[in-house]
Order: C-alpha cells, then structure tokens, then sequence
C-alpha cells in the first residue's frame, strides 16, 4: 500500500501496531514487553526464540499473532523422531515415474516452530538455510520461500531433560532471545477468569502481507545519528573478551561476546522502537529497549561466571 510520505507510513505503523496489541489482548494476557518484541522483529524481518517452562502461552502468543496478520501460518512441531524432509518437503515419484518436489510446511509466511530444542541438531539446522537465505535446497533444486518470512520458535529451558541446546550458528539467526517468566498474580487471576469461562474471542486481522512488507523497507529508511550508531557498535565489541574495547566483565567472566549480527540487529530494532513509539529517529534508549533480547543469547559465559552465580543478563546491564 502506498503512502504519500515516510511520514504518513510512519503514522500508519504506529496506528497498525496499536491495532494488532488490541486484537492480541484479547486472548493473551499481560504479556505486552513480548507482543511488543514479537511485532518488533516481524517488522525488522527477524527471527524470534520464546524461551519458558511449559504452560506460559508461547504457542498461544505466536497463533494470536498469525491470527491478526494477514499471512499463511503453519505450525510445526519438534520431536526427537522429526526428520529435515519433514520441514523442508521431499521429492516423490508421480504418476509419470517423474520426480515432483511436495513442498513441507516450511513453505507458509509464518513458521511456529513448537520445542524446536526437542530435536536433534540435525532438523534443527535444516531451518538455517530457510532463516538466511529465504529459501530451501532439495536434491540440488533451490526453491524460493514467499514474503514476509518469519520463524517463530519456542523452547523449553535447557536444564530439562529430554532437549537439545541450540548450536549457537542457529541461535545467532533469532534476532530476539525473548525469555518468558511466571505471570503476575494478577495477570494470572485474569488468565484463570477469561479461560475458564465458555467466553471466545475472535482476533480481526489488523495487517496484510504486503503493508508489512511496507513497513519492514520503512523501518530500514528510519534515518539514525553517528552517535546512536557508535553506541550500539561499542555495547557488542564490549562483549568480546580480550580485544582492544572489552569491558573488564568480558575479560573476566565471558567466553566469548556477540558478533557483527547483533549491531545490525541492535540499530534495526531501536528503528523500529523509535517508530512504535511515535518517534521519527531513534536514540541510545532505544537501543537499550531492545538491548538485552539481543544479546542475552549472542554471549556466552565462561567457568568463573557460572561458578560465581553471575547471570548474562546481569552482566549485559553492567555494560550498558
């Protein structure tokens, strides 16, 4: 959809996000830092990984969304037997003794990929190619995937048995780390009134396809000063142990830091903040607003940290 100016698309974002948190509160309740990330990293064309115990409505997040994007949505679940074929699709012989490509559900606007840590490595990283590259690979044939593209995951802590931990070339592709805690008590005395009543809500759809891909090329215009720049880039390389500008925290308690993906991400992200929020150009806190879903998966701490009880997320803060 056209619009007269970046100005009046600007206002357009702005009005289309209020629209699509009003639809989403409907049937999910206290979750808006989240909703917020999630239509955050649609609109920056990134990836998101929902991280949370069973129970805390990742998969209901993530269809709610879909419900209010006008966009294909498939829903897939990881198990420990699920093959890469499964994702991708697979050649098969028709009629004619002729090989036809059956496309899998990889191939929809929105992908939820449901416990994607209950897999193994190896259909977990038939996603990769699909997250990078907006396409797929099969028997030597490249097949493009439509636009927009987005893979939604969820995953259960790492600490419960049964999973296997993402390798971090795959983690690094999710734009936002988003870590799901216990709802409040009263966010829960609602979720317990609303969905134990014979009550349903039916989600509008706010947005189609083409205005978010609108959007996601208005986000990349959002002009942003040197200096907001110069932050985001120095936060990352203060988060790589053992080079010129790490922190003394790196030096002392990480493995290793983020790399040049989470820069990129860091400067998209506080863009689009700025634009949810009615602002033309973004500033260091909106940088910070993002900051932590960004890096909190993109570090990695060493021995000491993990013996000494010291959390990533603590440690990021100090370096802000």
């Amino acid at each position: 959809m056209p619009y007269s100016s970046d100005v009046a698309a600007a206002e357009a974002l702005t009005t289309s996000y209020q629209k699509l948190k009003n639809e989403i509160s409907k049937v999910v309740i206290g979750q808006d830092e989240t909703v917020r990330l999630l239509l955050t990293a649609i609109f920056c064309q990134g990836h998101c990984l929902l991280v949370g115990v069973p129970g805390l409505a990742k998969t209901l997040l993530i269809q709610t969304i879909a419900g209010a994007l006008d966009l294909d949505f498939n829903r897939i679940q990881f198990t420990p037997d699920l093959m890469p074929s499964d994702i991708l699709g697979s050649e098969t012989l028709d009629q004619e003794r002729n090989f036809k490509f059956i496309k899998g559900p990889v191939f929809a606007n929105i992908i939820l990929a449901d416990e994607i840590n209950r897999t193994p490595p190896k259909t977990q990283s038939a996603l990769l190619e699909a997250m990078q590259e907006y396409a797929v690979t099969i028997a030597g044939q490249k097949y493009g995937l439509g636009r927009p593209f987005f893979v939604l995951a969820t995953q259960n802590p790492i600490e419960q048995e049964g999973t296997y931990p993402l390798p971090e070339a795959q983690l690094d592709r999710f734009m936002f780390n988003i870590y799901l805690d216990y709802p409040s008590y009263q966010s829960e005395l609602d979720i317990v009134k609303s969905t134990t009543s014979d009550q349903r809500y039916d989600v509008q759809r706010v947005i189609t396809g083409e205005e978010i891909r609108e959007f996601q090329h208005l986000v990349r215009r959002v002009p942003v000063v040197d200096n907001v720049i110069e932050y985001a880039v120095k936060l990352v390389h203060k988060t790589r142990p053992n080079t010129d500008m790490a922190s003394p925290d790196a030096n002392q308690y990480l493995e290793w830091g983020a790399g040049p993906r989470a820069s990129q991400a860091l400067i998209l992200a506080a863009k689009c903040n700025a634009l949810l929020t009615g602002k033309y150009s973004p500033d260091i806190e909106d940088v910070k607003a993002v900051t932590m879903p960004i890096l909190r998966h993109r570090v990695v701490r060493n021995f000491k940290a993990e013996a000494e009880g010291i959390s990533v997320e603590q440690l990021i803060k100090r370096m802000m």
